[in-house]
């Protein structure tokens, strides 16, 4: 029987407003998916809990997410910056359908490293289930992220489709950052 590790980390979702950093949250945490917009006001937490096998020991780890959704407007960048101290894990939200999202994902990254340090990221390019829409495709994701060495995934929050792995794949990072390989 495997030992038990429990740990608690500080993920942030982070991009610019109606790119659906709710949405994804509330598919992730509650399998829910709601149309309406609703603008985030300053962040809210919310919490999930993971399982992980640490990468060299007969070891489980049980990773505490309390996921912290923060508000894309950038007119409030003191109250973002507040929401990044202590930082451990980050997922990076571009909205598919508006390519300028993409594009500002690199002043987000930019200001969460000032204020957390270098941490585990994940770019998602959500809203891939509007295909007619799309202003990019996976590749542009992949190519913008490669230099942080760091996972891209398309997903739906609508449809669940590639919402379990983008967490869990932060998840992985962590571990392996904090365990080692």
């Amino acid at each position: 029987m495997s030992e038990l590790l429990s740990l608690s980390k500080k993920i942030v979702l982070l991009g610019d407003p109606a790119v659906g950093k709710t949405s994804l949250i509330r598919k992730f945490v509650y399998d829910m998916f709601n149309d309406n917009y609703i603008t985030t006001l300053g962040a809210k937490v919310s919490r999930k809990r993971l399982i992980f096998d640490h990468p060299t020991k007969d070891i489980k780890i049980e990773m505490k997410f309390l996921i912290w959704d923060i508000m894309g407007q950038k007119e409030y960048a003191m109250v973002q910056q507040s929401a990044f101290m202590g930082a451990q894990g980050a997922i990076i939200v571009c909205d598919v359908t508006r390519r300028k999202t993409l594009e500002s994902s690199i002043n987000w990254i930019t200001n969460l490293f000032d204020i957390a340090g270098e941490i585990p990221l994940v770019l998602i390019g959500n809203k891939c289930d509007l295909s007619e829409q799309k202003q990019f495709q996976y590749e542009d994701l992949a190519n913008f992220v490669s230099a942080f060495s760091a996972p891209a995934f398309l997903a739906s929050a609508k449809t669940g489709e590639n919402v379990e792995i983008s967490f869990t794949k932060l998840g992985e990072h962590i571990v392996k950052i904090d365990f080692g390989e």
